[in-house]
């Protein structure tokens, strides 16, 4: 299988420079990945690095803790997109769902939706936080807002992404959504066993390393 494809070359560290995000996009470029997936200040920089590619721009939105204000991140999701982004990574409101404000949170993502327009939207739940049922219910709530994929986690969470955690997944949104795989992924043999149960993308600061090791 051609895992090149499934992978969001990801750089979100606190201390990532230019010169890091210029060799990611090189990087992303080199191994024909479908995208990269950087912070939102570094939107511009990377989409110059990335011009002239087929490379795609996700950016994250509300990262990593999800608990910035609506407007903040619908801002956000503007700038981003005037910046050059083609797919959007935010957070949810983790303490919001929670308190089971789920009124909340799906106006939160559909307004988002409706700032990024044509552009995927792909919402970060991080399930290490969440229970089945809470899971469940952010799957239930991305979907009806119109976002475009369900993502795991944003890997700055207690665990990265779980088996489990894609079956449960993939229980609520079957084919009416795509899921994103992310946090914890470093080898072909664990890429291998996600796009297996289902997911389509997978996001990883080990992108080299699997492609390289798929046999």
């Amino acid at each position: 299988m051609d895992l090149n494809s499934f992978i969001d070359h990801t750089l979100l560290k606190a201390n990532t420079t230019s010169g890091d995000i210029k060799k990611l996009c090189e990087e992303a470029i080199n191994h024909d990945f479908y995208a990269v997936c950087v912070n939102s200040c570094n939107t511009a920089i990377a989409k110059q690095y990335l011009k002239d590619s087929s490379v795609k721009l996700a950016v994250t939105i509300g990262f990593p803790l999800g608990a910035v204000s609506k407007t903040s991140k619908i801002e956000e999701t503007r700038q981003a997109i005037l910046d050059g982004a083609d797919e959007l990574d935010m957070v949810i409101n983790i303490g919001f769902l929670k308190d089971a404000k789920q009124a909340e949170v799906e106006e939160e993502i559909a307004l988002i939706k409706k700032a990024a327009g044509s552009k995927l939207l792909k919402v970060i739940i991080e399930t290490c936080y969440l229970s089945e049922e809470e899971i469940r219910i952010a799957c239930k709530l991305a979907l009806k807002a119109g976002a475009d994929f369900v993502k795991t986690s944003t890997g700055f969470g207690s665990r990265g992404a779980s088996t489990e955690d894609i079956r449960i997944m993939k229980e609520v949104v079957g084919d009416k959504m795509k899921i994103k795989a992310s946090g914890g992924i470093r080898d072909a043999k664990t890429a291998l066993e996600y796009i297996d149960l289902g997911v389509d993308r997978i996001g990883t600061s080990s992108g080299i390393k699997i492609v390289t090791d798929n046999p």
